[in-house]
């Protein structure tokens, strides 16, 4: 619902894939087909050619099917047999995983992990707002509106790009993506046993391509530290693998985040915009 309230909001077009065991491909990025009126094989498009794509509960399908979606992710077009075809701009991928089962669960491949910018953790709501929850419920659904087009949008993102990001903030988010793979060297010698595998590089990137918009959102046309801070535990949890013995003594990526963070030193000012 939310993902589909955005894409009318935005003007676009949505597609939602419920991911399960029996899922192949070809039933996320297309296929072709013979027709026997023309003696020709057809293509028939997936259901990613959309603005906004959700892939819900991904970890139900198998790897194979998973990794369907890595093309898309990374260069916006699908290959079809010896075709490549170009799916619509503005687009986005958002997946849900459910956190409490694991029963008939697939493991996201790291690779495909590090496709994604963000892991927001949904937890439960408050009391106020599971309240607001049920009494929308009760009431009429809302007519949504679109508020802009794709066309407005790819220019709102083009704004977002010419955001000014200072390179001190860039070298910040830099050693703390470092510090995720040899925390010995930010002085945190005692996590080296927790860590198998920390961050690369699609961290950094995204870390400052997160903020510049993030500072976009909040009217600046440069980027603070603020704007870094605010999102790096959501740009890294989920490319930090940890080992068996942090989970047997209950270690999250969150907890070597906030620690990473605490010992990694902030740049102590960053200057204003151009």
């Amino acid at each position: 619902l939310t993902v589909n309230a955005l894409a009318r909001a935005i003007g676009g077009s949505f597609q939602r894939i419920q991911f399960t065991p029996d899922l192949m491909p070809a039933d996320v990025a297309g296929t072709r087909v013979y027709n026997q009126r023309t003696g020709e094989f057809e293509v028939v498009p997936g259901p990613v050619f959309a603005n906004l794509l959700l892939a819900d509960e991904i970890n139900r399908a198998p790897a194979k099917v998973q990794s369907a979606l890595l093309e898309v992710m990374q260069e916006h077009q699908v290959t079809i047999g010896r075709e490549s075809f170009p799916v619509p701009d503005p687009f986005l991928v958002l997946a849900t995983q459910n956190p409490i089962e694991s029963d008939g669960t697939y493991p996201l491949p790291e690779a495909q992990l590090d496709r994604f910018l963000f892991n927001v953790l949904v937890d439960y709501p408050a009391a106020h707002e599971e309240f607001v929850v049920v009494e929308r419920a009760l009431a009429r659904p809302a007519a949504i509106e679109a508020v802009l087009d794709p066309a407005r949008l790819i220019e709102l993102q083009r704004q977002a790009d010419a955001v000014y990001v200072d390179p001190s903030l860039i070298d910040y988010a830099v050693r703390v993506v470092q510090a995720t793979r040899q925390p010995a060297t930010a002085g945190l010698a005692e996590l080296t046993d927790h860590l198998a595998y920390g961050a690369g590089p699609r961290a950094s990137i995204g870390a400052i391509v997160g903020a510049r918009a993030l500072a976009f959102l909040r009217g600046r046309d440069y980027a603070v530290l603020e704007d870094v801070v605010d999102l790096l535990p959501d740009v890294l949890r989920h490319r930090i693998v940890l080992t068996y013995r942090a989970a047997s003594e209950g270690i999250t990526p969150d907890d070597l985040v906030r620690r990473v963070m605490a010992v990694v030193p902030a740049p102590a000012s960053v200057a204003g915009g151009r």
